[in-house]
């Protein structure tokens, strides 16, 4: 925005939403939980998981990036969401009752007994989304994902690409990335 400004570097910015789907690196919340939850671990949850984001599907995410790029007007700031705020716990039980269904416990245990509150982060937002309404307003786009039907595919992404899940976890995705041998 300031070399736009002071120069007149023709910009087009963008803020998003929290982004989840194929390829996350396990370490953000959607991931964690379904890497954990498969291997029977605790699932931590901050606070009492009544915090809130929104959530916007990475397909969503490259689409509204593309639409910004084809008809935004220069210098402008555009927010993209998914118009899906959850609570972290409603996330979390989704993905359990997703994992349930497509990989079932033996005993018919339910992986939502694997949740434990923890401590609540200092400074932890109560609340974070994004009004995305001029993104719709000026350049018509609008998040074709609900997130359930995200948090599926994403939850099934997972489970077909373990292999991947792997590497990254052990580290040997690392070297790939960096031109190294793969694992």
């Amino acid at each position: 925005r300031a070399f736009h400004h002071t120069y007149g570097l023709p910009t087009l910015t963008s803020n998003c939403s929290n982004n989840y789907g194929p390829y996350q690196f396990p370490e953000k919340l959607v991931p964690l939980t379904i890497q954990k939850a498969l291997a029977g671990e605790p699932l931590p949850v901050y606070g009492d998981g009544r915090n809130v984001r929104d959530w916007l599907y990475v397909g969503d995410h490259c689409a509204a990036l593309r639409r910004v790029l084809e008809a935004g007007r220069v210098g402008e700031t555009y927010n993209i969401g998914g118009n899906s705020e959850r609570e972290n716990i409603q996330v979390v039980r989704g993905i359990c009752a997703l994992l349930d269904e497509r990989r079932p416990l033996p005993g018919g245990k339910r992986r939502e007994a694997l949740i434990s509150f923890v401590k609540d982060r200092p400074g932890h937002d109560r609340r974070y989304a994004i009004d995305a309404g001029k993104l719709k307003r000026e350049l018509g786009w609008a998040p074709t994902h609900t997130f359930e039907h995200g948090l599926a595919r994403t939850v099934d992404w997972y489970l077909e690409h373990q292999p991947w899940v792997r590497r990254v976890l052990d580290g040997s995705y690392r070297m790939q990335r960096l031109g190294g041998a793969a694992a």
